[in-house]
């Protein structure tokens, strides 16, 4: 017999660790599942005909697709484009456009998105009718022609501010200017998170700091930013349920309120508006999942391609 195969260790008969509280864990699952799918079915609170008959009201529909799918996916392009543009202030050479970027972050983060909502809806009283409501012309109009003798104006178009503010343009910039903050730190980290190798590589090929930013640094940055961007998403859309602070009428939770009220049916449609929040909220993480895969493909191939090569030396030099 070989004396390598005489040290050579017999057949080791090894045994699954058991883990009881694991099945014990189920089981507990299993009747908590249980004692919720009997509360859904059996309890005439839900009324779940009643449900789908409010889900599938025109008004309600109209709301899910104009105050809650419109404005925040109107809202977060303001707001991603509003935050790369204040990270990259924030990032400047300049104080003036760092000072500025840190002061519009610092404000709209320190105000609850309820009560700037409130503020927006309530913007009326600063651009009263009677005086011109909101203009747009050349500031200080009335002084310039008064120093050449002219009675008129230079506005080119009015507004009322109060029907202005007070529907789906106050939801838009209200939700983007308080979202705009959040996505100028997302988007500073990402910024940040690139090598510094990779902008001195592209201004040694002669490109711009412009070009270098929009072409090479965001491109990377990217795989940090999109997975928060996702979840920010997600929640501006369940904070467009708040534009009844503004208000906005054509929003799906305040019709299904309405609904509520004036059948008396008010668990119901808080059902109803629960079903709709979870399938839109669903399709977004699945979308959020692909752009995660997209944007990070490059950086988990090479991860992977690293790993294999440094398992691959470490079992080399272990022969």
């Amino acid at each position: 017999m070989d004396v390598d195969e005489a040290r050579r260790p017999g057949l080791i008969k090894a045994r699954p660790v058991p883990h009881p509280w694991r099945w014990v864990a189920i089981g507990v699952i299993a009747i908590l599942f249980a004692m919720l799918l009997n509360l859904l079915i059996n309890n005439p609170a839900f009324n779940w005909p009643f449900v789908f008959e409010a889900m599938n009201q025109k008004p309600v529909i109209e709301g899910f697709v104009i105050g809650t799918l419109l404005v925040t996916f109107v809202s977060m392009i303001f707001a991603v484009v509003g935050g790369v543009i204040l990270a990259v202030m924030r990032l400047s050479d300049n104080p003036i456009l760092s000072a500025v970027s840190w002061a519009y972050t610092w404000f709209f983060r320190a105000i609850p998105r309820y009560v700037l909502l409130t503020v927006m809806g309530a913007l009326g009283i600063l651009f009263p009718l009677d005086r011109g409501g909101v203009s747009i012309g050349v500031p200080f109009d009335w002084l310039i022609l008064r120093l050449f003798g002219i009675d008129g104006t230079m506005r080119i178009a009015s507004f009322d501010a109060n029907v202005l503010f007070q529907g789906l343009f106050g939801a838009i910039v209200g939700l983007a200017a308080s979202e705009a903050a959040y996505m100028a730190e997302i988007a500073r980290a990402g910024i940040l998170s690139v090598d510094k190798g990779q902008t001195e590589a592209a201004e040694a090929l002669g490109m711009s700091p412009r070009q270098t930013t929009w072409k090479v640094v965001l491109p990377q940055a990217m795989r940090v930013i999109v997975p928060p961007t996702g979840n920010e998403t997600i929640a501006m859309l369940k904070d467009t349920s708040l534009l009844l602070a503004v208000p906005l009428t054509t929003e799906l939770f305040f019709q299904l309120k309405g609904i509520g009220s004036r059948t008396y049916q008010i668990f119901p449609v808080y059902m109803a508006a629960l079903l709709y929040y979870l399938a839109a909220c669903s399709v977004l993480m699945v979308g959020q999942s692909f752009l995660e895969r997209r944007f990070g493909r490059g950086f988990g191939a090479r991860s992977r391609a690293r790993q294999a090569q440094q398992d691959a030396s470490n079992a080399v030099a272990q022969r």
